[in-house]
C-alpha cells in the first residue's frame, strides 16, 4: 500500500482543505444534541420566545453548515480519488506494456486485466471512503465520547467498556478477511480468462455447437468465485451484526443506568435525551468504521496485486558492451550457439547457429511447436536467451536500447491484431506516415485493390478484431503495416497462410523488387513461402536438422523433401 499512497502526494493540499471542511462539518453536527439539551434544560423553562428562536435558528445554522460542509468535502474527495485512480491505472497500463513476455506469461493476461479494472476500483473506493467516512467517523466517535464524558461520566463508561470488544472483533476478523479477498481476486482472474477466451472464440464455439460445454466451463469458474466470495463475505459479514449487538447492549445499559440516575436526581431527562442522541451518533460512527475495515480488507488485497506489477523489475535490462562486446566483421544477423527454455527446465531451442547478410532472405520451416516462432521472439528480444549470443550488425542485442532494437523490425504475425478504426489508421499504427507511404505498402502487400474496392477506400472502418474482412485480407493489411515504415528487418511469421498461391507468389515478387535492401525472415509451414529464400532452416523439436537453399535441402534433408513432396507433389508455383 505504501507504493500506492505515493500517488496521493500531488493532492495533499486539496485533501487537507477537504479534511478541514469535513472536520468543521462534523463538529457542527456534534453540537446539535448539546444545543437541544441546552434548549430543553435552560431556555424552554424561561418562556423567552426570542431565546427559543435564537437557539432554534442556531440549530438550523449548524445543521446547514454540517450539510453544506459534507457536500463540499465529499465532492473534493471524489475528485481526489478519481484523479488518484486515474494515475494508478495510467502507470499500471504503462508498466504492463513494458513487461517482458516472460513476466506477462507469469501474471497471465486475464490477471492483468482484472488488476487494472477490479483492483483499481477497490483502491479508488477505499481512498474515497477514507476521505469521507474515515474522517467523519473517528471525529464523531471521539468527539461524541468526549462530550458525553463532560455531560455524564457514569453513562459514558458504558461506551468505554464496549469499545475494546469492538476493536478486538474488527482486528481479528480483518486479519482473516484480507487473505480471503486475495483468493477472491484470483478467482476473478480465472473467470475473466474464461470469458475472454469464449468471447474471442465465439464463432468456433457456435460452429462446433459447444455452447452448452462452454456454459458448463464458465459455470465451474463462476461457482469457484461464488464459493470464495461467500467465505470472504460471511467472514467479514460477522462484523456488522456483532457490532449491532454490542451497540444494542450498550443502549439497554444506558437506559437502565439513566433511569436510576434520574430517579436519584443524579442526572436529568434533558441530559439523557442528548446523551441518547450522542450514543446514536457514536453507534453510527462505529458502523462506519466497520465498513471501512471491510473495504480496507478488499483494498489491501487489491493493493498488493497492483504493487506486484508496479514493482516488477526489468527482466530485460540493457547491458554494457564491456559485458557483451561487439564483434567486428560479423554478418548482419548472427545466432551463435543459442539455447533457450521457457520454463528453465527443458530447452525449447538448442544450439541454433546461422548468419545472414544484410538484404538476404531467411526462411524457417518446421512442424507446429518445433520452435520456429521462438527463434523470431529471441531475435526481437521478447525473451533473453539462456546460452549463446544473438547479434545484429555485430552488436549483441542485449546491449541495444529497446527503442532502437524494436525500431529495426517490421512484424506481421498470423494472429496479430487490428483494432476498431480505419484501414489507414491500422496501417499507420500511430506512426508519422504519409498517405503515399501507406498506399505504396498496401500495393506491395497486394492489399491496395481490395481496399479501393470499398466505397470509402482507406477510410473504411474495421470492426473489432477486423471481423468484417476475410482472413486473407486481414493478413495483407498486417503485412502492409509491417513494411510501411521500411524497417531494416521484416519478419513474416506464418503471415501468408490464408493467401492463395497466386497472391502469395505476387507478394514475394513485389517484396523482392521493392524491398531488396530489407533483410527478411519468413516463418512458414508451406515450402512455397520459403522456396526462394537465400537460406532455409528446417527446425524439429528446437533443433536445426537442415540448413541451406531449397535445391540443396531437397538433396540433403529427407524431412524437407518429404514436406515438399507432401504439399505440392514436388512442384511449385513460381
Amino acid at each position: 500500500m505504501k507504493t500506492l499512497l505515493k500517488y496521493l502526494k500531488p493532492y495533499y493540499l486539496r485533501m487537507s482543505v477537504g479534511l478541514f471542511i469535513k472536520i468543521m462539518a462534523t463538529v457542527a453536527e456534534l453540537t446539535l444534541p448539546y444545543i437541544l439539551s441546552h434548549i430543553l434544560k435552560s431556555v424552554v423553562v424561561t418562556g423567552d420566545v426570542k431565546q427559543i428562536v435564537f437557539w432554534g435558528m442556531s440549530m438550523v445554522l449548524f445543521s446547514g453548515i454540517a450539510c453544506l460542509g459534507n457536500i463540499i468535502a465529499n465532492r473534493m474527495a471524489v475528485r481526489v480519488s478519481c484523479n488518484f485512480s486515474q494515475a494508478i491505472r495510467h502507470d499500471l497500463f504503462d508498466k504492463m506494456l513494458h513487461l517482458s513476455s516472460a513476466q506477462t506469461d507469469r501474471f497471465t493476461v486475464a490477471s492483468l486485466e482484472s488488476r487494472i479494472t477490479t483492483d483499481t476500483y477497490h483502491i479508488h473506493h477505499f481512498i474515497s471512503m477514507m476521505q469521507r467516512m474515515g474522517v467523519r467517523a473517528p471525529i464523531m466517535l471521539i468527539g461524541g465520547v468526549a462530550i458525553t464524558l463532560i455531560m455524564d461520566q457514569y453513562l459514558s463508561l458504558v461506551m468505554l467498556a464496549i469499545a475494546p470488544f469492538v476493536f478486538i472483533i474488527i482486528f481479528f476478523i480483518s486479519r482473516k478477511g484480507i487473505p480471503l479477498y486475495g483468493k477472491v481476486q484470483k478467482s476473478v482472474d480465472r473467470m475473466v480468462r474464461v470469458v475472454r477466451e469464449d468471447v474471442q472464440g465465439i464463432r468456433v464455439i457456435k460452429a462446433f455447437s459447444k455452447d452448452e460445454y462452454e456454459r458448463r466451463r464458465y459455470d465451474k469458474v463462476n461457482m469457484g468465485l461464488v464459493k470464495d466470495e461467500k467465505r470472504a463475505g460471511i467472514t467479514m459479514g460477522l462484523v456488522h451484526p456483532i457490532m449491532t449487538l454490542l451497540m444494542n447492549f450498550g443502549i439497554i445499559a444506558v437506559i437502565v443506568m439513566s433511569v436510576a440516575r434520574v430517579q436519584n436526581r443524579l442526572s436529568d431527562p434533558e441530559t439523557v435525551i442528548a446523551f441518547m442522541q450522542y450514543f446514536t451518533q457514536i453507534s453510527m460512527a462505529m458502523m462506519s468504521i466497520t465498513r471501512i475495515f471491510t473495504m480496507c480488507s478488499k483494498s489491501f488485497a487489491s493493493a498488493k496485486r497492483i504493487e506486484e506489477v508496479l514493482l516488477c523489475e526489468d527482466e530485460l535490462p540493457i547491458h554494457s558492451e564491456e559485458e557483451y562486446p561487439a564483434k567486428e566483421d560479423s554478418d548482419f544477423i548472427e545466432f551463435e550457439h543459442v539455447s533457450f527454455s521457457y520454463n528453465g527446465k527443458r530447452d525449447n531451442v538448442s544450439d541454433i547457429r546461422f548468419s545472414l547478410k544484410k538484404g538476404q532472405h531467411l526462411g524457417i520451416i518446421g512442424a507446429t511447436g518445433s520452435g520456429k516462432s521462438t527463434i523470431v521472439k529471441l531475435l526481437m528480444r521478447f525473451y533473453d536467451i539462456g546460452h549463446g549470443a544473438i547479434r545484429i550488425d555485430g552488436r549483441d542485442i542485449r546491449t541495444i536500447e529497446k527503442e532502437e532494437l524494436y525500431g529495426m523490425f517490421g512484424v506481421a504475425l498470423q494472429n496479430d491484431f487490428l483494432y476498431n478504426d480505419t484501414i489507414m489508421e491500422n496501417i499507420k499504427f500511430g506512426r508519422e506516415l504519409t498517405t503515399e507511404q501507406v498506399e505504396e505498402a498496401a500495393k506491395i502487400a497486394q492489399a491496395h485493390d481490395f481496399i479501393t474496392s470499398f466505397e470509402d477506400g482507406y477510410d473504411h472502418m474495421l470492426s473489432q478484431k477486423a471481423t468484417n474482412i476475410s482472413g486473407g485480407q486481414k493478413q495483407r493489411l498486417l503485412i502492409s503495416r509491417a513494411i510501411a515504415a521500411k524497417p531494416q528487418i521484416l519478419i513474416l511469421d506464418d503471415s501468408s497462410s490464408a493467401l492463395d498461391y497466386k497472391t502469395e507468389a505476387n507478394l514475394r515478387k513485389a517484396l523482392q523488387e521493392n524491398m531488396a535492401e530489407m533483410t527478411t525472415i519468413t516463418v512458414a509451414q508451406r515450402v512455397s513461402a520459403v522456396k526462394s529464400c537465400d537460406l532455409i532452416l528446417v527446425i524439429d523439436e528446437g533443433n536445426i536438422i537442415g540448413m541451406g537453399t531449397h535445391d540443396s535441402l531437397l538433396a540433403t534433408c529427407v524431412e524437407y523433401k518429404e514436406i515438399s513432396d507432401s504439399q505440392m507433389g514436388g512442384a511449385f508455383v513460381d
